[in-house]
């Protein structure tokens, strides 16, 4: 508000003058709080002028000389437009001689661009990373800079590498594009690339694999030709086997998420086979016969006092064993993990009881425990096999990177959307946000739910 009495202003002025120095050396932190609203507002200005500035026509790119090598499509439809941004120059050298020339641009990105989620918005534009990218796509950014229309590219594809850093890279992207782009991924123009996990060649073919539960199914398709096992009395093989090989393997991988929270594997596979039940838990006699049953079969475990289990009108123990500990009690036996246990058991039982018998092509082979039989299946399919698995993009070449990842007929694209912004705001949040506390209780909680660590 401006003053326009100009007979009274300086008088004003004066007064106005006298009293706020008063009150700001009375009051130096309410003095501090207006000069830093004062210093946040010019840096916005700043960095908003910097964001006009970063905003150019597409035909003007080419002749830009931009430091972070965009290698442009000649197509001008956005449309039929695609971006591929690639981690290193190394990945980004073999994606610029595979892809398409007309349709497809590459930008690859040196390193692990600035954490959005932490940076003011004047810093987010100092980051030289950050700047290319705006720029390459086209749209400006900022509330008042900011237009979808002006989007050079349909298709923004993040294609990183499968270890621990490209999934950080992949991470720090998308925060950079939830936060800051958000009406990207509204529109349905961000995707990541699927590239292949594994490639499998056999003499002279090659197969390219995308998924550990892919490469699992291949290999019991390859084992179940060579090997029978008897289920239900009767030699089984071929096509009839796998359903059963699979339900194997998901007995075993779960009883190592048993054993993941230090519950004993063995005794586990005890209760099964002596088919523990809630009605053994309701009588004090029941849990100390069962008790005998399992000493029998593992002596060298260490059991605690019989106590009441009020909450289910039983009883419940706490067995020990090594670096094991399992609390045997109605919690246990009616847990959903434990339940599925028992179904997948019912079917593993079918075998017999071991040793098991396996029949090959050259004669049969006895294994004395489900794991040994699961490990053979593997290592029988796995003959022949040369198997590397992919970490880094750069381990392609130009042409297998093309078959595999941007090739439009055979690639694989996860499209990114966003189906809860609430739960979504608040990962991102507690993620890449700078308070420590709620992103380990996070880590702590889900740790073991962790697959492909990379140590």
């Amino acid at each position: 508000m401006k003053l326009g009495n100009s007979e009274v202003k300086g008088i004003v002025e004066s007064v106005v003058n006298d009293a706020l120095s008063t009150y700001f050396e009375e009051n130096p932190s309410i003095a501090r709080k207006i000069i830093e609203k004062a210093i946040q507002a010019a840096r916005a200005r700043d960095a908003a002028r910097k964001a006009r500035e970063l905003t150019r026509r597409k035909g003007a790119l080419e002749d830009t000389g931009l430091p972070g090598k965009l290698a442009d499509c000649s197509e001008k439809d956005p449309a039929l437009s695609e971006l591929f941004i690639v981690e290193g120059d190394s990945a980004g050298g073999s994606a610029k001689q595979g892809r398409d020339r007309r349709t497809q641009a590459i930008l690859p990105l040196r390193g692990k661009i600035l954490n959005v989620e932490k940076a003011r918005f004047d810093k987010m534009l100092g980051s030289e990373e950050i700047r290319i990218l705006i720029t390459a796509i086209g749209t400006g950014i900022g509330a008042d800079d900011f237009d979808i229309a002006k989007i050079r590219y349909h298709k923004i594809i993040l294609m990183t590498d499968a270890d621990v850093d490209g999934a950080h890279i992949r991470t720090l992207l998308l925060t950079f594009f939830y936060r800051q782009m958000p009406q990207v991924i509204e529109n349905g123009y961000l995707y990541i690339a699927q590239p292949p996990l594994f490639k499998v060649k056999r003499g002279k073919t090659e197969r390219y694999i995308q998924s550990e539960a892919e490469l699992q199914s291949m290999l019991f398709e390859l084992a179940a030709d060579d090997i029978a096992i008897p289920i239900k009395g009767q030699e089984t093989r071929g096509k009839a086997l796998i359903p059963f090989l699979r339900r194997l393997l998901s007995f075993e991988k779960l009883i190592e998420w048993f054993e993941r929270r230090r519950k004993d594997p063995l005794i586990l596979r005890v209760l099964l086979a002596e088919g523990i039940n809630k009605s053994i838990l309701k009588e004090r006699m029941g849990v100390t016969e069962f008790l005998e049953k399992i000493k029998a079969k593992v002596p060298d475990v260490k059991v605690g006092d019989l106590y009441e289990d009020e909450e289910h009108e039983g009883y419940g123990i706490e067995i020990r064993r090594q670096n094991y500990k399992l609390v045997l009690d109605s919690s246990l036996i009616l847990s959903p993990e434990f339940r599925e246990l028992e179904t997948l058991y019912g079917f593993i039982k079918e075998m017999g009881k071991p040793p098991y018998k396996m029949t090959m092509k050259d004669g049969q082979k006895t294994m004395d425990s489900t794991t040994e039989v699961l490990g053979y299946v593997f290592e029988t399919a796995r003959k022949g096999l040369s198997i590397q698995r992919y970490k880094g993009l750069g381990e392609m070449n130009p042409h297998q990177l093309w078959e595999t990842t941007m090739d439009a007929d055979r690639r694989s694209l996860q499209q990114v959307s966003i189906e809860d912004s609430v739960q979504a705001d608040e990962i991102f949040t507690i993620l890449m946000g700078d308070q420590v506390e709620p992103r380990k209780d996070f880590i702590v909680k889900h740790a073991l739910e962790a697959k492909n660590i990379d140590i």
